[in-house]
C-alpha cells in the first residue's frame, strides 16, 4: 500500500503539473489538503466515502489539478503508522488536515498545534481532549462528531430484535481509544435486556481470526461491532462463524454486514468538505463550532440474513432506510 500511494502521488503530480503550473503562474492559490485515514482507501467502500468528500469539494469550486491538491495516506488498520504519515503530510505544507476517526485525530493533535485539523468524525471530541466545547473548540481542531455513544443503545436493541434468542453477545474492539468507554455503554444497554456482553479485543487486523476463535470458545450467540475504521474481513469471518452481527459503521454494509445502525456517512463527509472550505476561506477553527449528524441510517441485508438462517422481523424492515436483497 505504501508503494501504491507513492506511485499514485508521483503519477498524479506528473499529470497535474501543467495545470498546477498555469494556476500558479496566473497567481491563483493552489490549496493543499492532507487526508489521513487509519483504515485502507484500497477498500472500495471506504474509497467511495473519500469520493463523496472529493465531489463536494468540487461542488464548492475546488478542482484537483487546478486549484486543489489532496495528499492522502491510509494506514491499513495499523494505527502505529499514523505518526510517520503525518510527518510526511506536514512536510508537504498542507493548508488543512482532514483526520478520519479518533486514532487519526489524536495523532494529528500530537503532530501539530498550528495547522487546522478537521475531525471526520470524532466519537467523543470533548472527552478525548480534541476540543474544549462543541460551541467554542478553542484550538486548531474542529469538525464533526458522530454521536456513536448515543447510538450504541439503539444498535444493541436492533441486534436483540433481530436475534431475540441470543444471550451472550461478543463486542468486538480494536485499539481505538474510545472503545473502552463504548464497551461500557454497550454492556449497560445489554444488561437492561438481560444480555451478557463479552469483551473481545482485536487490536490489529491480524488479530481478527484469533478474536473469532475467542468468540467460539466463549459460546457467543451474536456480535456487536463498535464504530471504527473499516476492517473488511469482519463480515466474512462473522459469516464463517455463523454469527449474526450488527455494525456501527456504514461501509460494512457493502461488505455483507447483516445489519447496521449509524450516522449517514455521506452526509458527514459532505459536511467535512464544507468545513474545509470555511477554513480555507479564513474561518478560525478555535471559534468554528463542532457539528453532530442529524441523519441516521438503519440498513439490513436480506441475503446475509438468509445465509445465516435469520428472519428479519417486519418491524425492523418497516423502519429500515435501506434493504439489500
Amino acid at each position: 500500500m505504501l508503494r501504491r500511494n507513492f506511485i499514485a502521488m508521483i503519477g498524479g503530480s506528473a499529470l497535474a503539473w501543467p495545470s498546477l503550473a498555469r494556476a500558479q503562474q496566473a497567481g491563483q492559490k493552489v490549496w493543499r489538503v492532507a487526508y489521513l485515514y487509519p483504515g485502507s482507501l484500497a477498500d472500495p467502500a471506504d474509497h467511495a466515502v473519500f469520493d463523496v468528500f472529493r465531489a463536494e469539494m468540487k461542488a464548492l469550486g475546488y478542482v484537483e489539478g487546478k486549484n486543489l491538491i489532496i495528499d492522502d495516506r491510509s494506514a491499513e488498520g495499523k494505527f502505529e503508522r499514523l505518526p510517520a504519515f503525518l510527518t510526511e503530510l506536514i512536510a508537504l505544507h498542507p493548508d488543512v488536515i482532514v483526520a478520519i476517526a479518533t486514532p487519526a485525530i489524536a495523532a494529528a493533535q500530537r503532530a501539530t498545534s498550528t495547522i487546522p485539523v478537521i475531525m471526520a468524525p470524532a466519537t467523543d471530541p470533548v472527552g478525548s481532549g480534541f476540543v474544549k466545547s462543541f460551541t467554542r473548540p478553542g484550538g486548531n481542531i474542529t469538525g464533526m462528531a458522530n454521536m456513536m455513544g448515543d447510538a450504541v443503545g439503539k444498535g444493541v436493541e436492533l441486534l436483540h430484535t433481530i436475534v431475540p434468542s441470543a444471550r451472550r453477545i461478543a463486542v468486538l474492539m480494536s485499539s481505538n481509544s474510545t472503545h473502552p468507554q463504548q464497551f461500557e455503554l454497550a454492556d449497560t444497554a445489554m444488561k437492561t435486556l438481560g444480555l451478557e456482553a463479552i469483551r473481545v479485543p482485536a487490536p490489529a487486523p491480524s488479530d481478527l481470526e484469533g478474536a473469532f476463535e475467542t468468540m467460539k470458545q466463549q459460546h457467543c450467540d451474536a456480535l456487536f461491532v463498535l464504530g471504527d475504521v473499516t476492517r473488511p474481513s469482519i463480515p466474512t469471518l462473522a459469516a464463517k462463524a455463523g454469527l449474526p452481527a450488527v455494525y456501527q459503521s456504514g461501509p460494512f454494509v457493502a461488505l455483507g454486514a447483516l445489519a447496521s445502525y449509524h450516522p449517514k456517512i455521506e452526509a458527514i463527509y459532505i459536511k467535512v468538505a464544507q468545513y474545509v472550505d470555511k477554513i480555507l476561506k479564513g474561518a478560525n477553527p478555535a471559534e468554528y463550532p463542532v457539528e453532530q449528524p442529524v441523519i441516521f441510517e438503519l440498513v439490513v441485508n436480506l441475503k446475509t440474513a438468509a445465509a445465516l438462517g435469520v428472519t428479519i422481523p417486519d418491524t425492523v424492515l418497516a423502519r429500515a432506510d435501506r434493504v439489500i436483497e
